[in-house]
C-alpha cells in the first residue's frame, strides 16, 4: 500500500512526540502562523491551517497556545515570518531524504542541516536530486477506532482518493493528489470521519529495505537528528525495514 514504511510503526511505538512535546509545540506554533499569515485566520477557508489546526489538537497543545499562534500569524509580525525551504539529500545507506523547513534564518538552517547530513556521512543535494523518487501526495490520517476500512474506503473513494494504507497499527492513511487535498478532506468531514492529521507528503516510489540492524539504528538516528532540529518541520525518506529488522527494533 502507499506510504508505508515499518519506521513510522516503530515512531509511534516509542512515543517520540511525547518525549519532545516542548519542540513539537514550538513547531506545530509556528506551522499555524504561518498558515495564518498566507491564507487567512478562519481555518474554514484555510485548509493548511485547519491541518495545522489538527496536528496541534494531536499533540494535545493548549486551546489558548493554537488562538495565540493564529492571532501571531494573522497579524502579519514581519520579525516572525518564516521561509519556506526544502532540502534533498542521501543519508546513511543512500537513503533518500527530503527535508522540509520554516525558517527565520536560511544561512542557519543549511548549516545546520548540511552538518547532519555530513555527520551521519550522507551529503545535501541539489534541488530535485531526489525528489524525482517521490510522489507528491496528500495524505489523511484517520484513528483505526474510527471506523472500519470498508467504510473509510467507501467514503475515500467518493471522496476521489487515490488510495487507502492499512498497514500503521493505529491509523489508516487516505492518499490522494495533492491538488485534491482539500475537495477529500472536506467530503470526509462532511461524513463525520474523524481526523487525526492532513497535509502535503512525499511518498517514495521504492523503498529502501534495509536488513542490516546497525545500519538501521545509524539511519534512524540520523532521521530523528534532523527531526530534532527546530527549523525542521517534516521530514520524508524512502527508509524501510526487513521484517526481521523491524521485529528486533520494535523489541528494543
Amino acid at each position: 500500500m502507499s506510504g508505508h514504511s515499518k519506521w513510522s510503526t516503530i515512531k509511534h511505538k516509542k512515543g517520540v512526540i511525547d518525549a519532545k512535546r516542548g519542540k513539537i509545540f514550538t513547531k506545530v506554533a509556528r506551522e499555524i502562523a504561518t498558515a495564518s499569515r498566507i491564507g487567512g485566520e478562519d481555518p474554514n477557508f484555510n485548509p493548511r491551517l485547519r491541518a495545522a489546526i489538527l496536528a496541534a489538537k494531536a499533540v494535545n497543545m493548549p486551546a489558548d497556545n493554537i488562538k495565540r499562534a493564529i492571532q501571531k500569524g494573522a497579524g502579519g509580525d514581519k520579525g516572525d515570518n518564516y521561509d519556506e525551504i526544502i532540502y534533498e539529500g542521501y543519508g546513511p545507506a543512500q537513503v533518500a531524504v527530503i527535508v522540509e523547513c520554516l525558517s527565520d534564518n536560511k544561512n542557519r538552517t543549511i548549516a545546520s542541516v548540511r552538518s547532519i547530513f555530513n555527520k551521519a556521512g550522507g551529503s545535501l543535494g541539489t534541488s530535485n536530486s531526489v525528489m524525482y523518487a517521490f510522489n507528491k501526495k496528500g495524505v489523511i490520517e484517520v484513528p483505526k477506532s474510527a471506523l472500519d476500512e470498508d467504510k473509510l474506503t467507501e467514503f475515500a473513494l467518493e471522496a476521489g482518493a487515490d488510495d487507502i494504507n492499512n498497514e500503521e497499527a493505529e491509523i489508516f492513511q487516505v492518499i490522494c493528489d495533492y491538488t485534491e487535498l482539500q475537495k477529500v478532506q472536506g467530503v470526509l468531514e462532511e461524513k463525520g470521519v474523524e481526523i487525526e492529521s492532513s497535509g502535503i507528503g512525499y511518498l517514495p516510489q521504492n523503498w529502501l529495505v534495509i536488513k542490516d540492524l546497525e545500519q538501521a539504528k545509524q539511519v534512524m538516528r540520523f532521521l530523528e537528528t534532523l527531526e530534532d532540529d527546530d527549523d525542521v518541520q517534516r521530514v520524508h525518506s524512502n527508509f524501510d525495514l526487513s521484517p526481521e529488522v523491524a521485529a528486533q527494533l520494535g523489541e528494543d
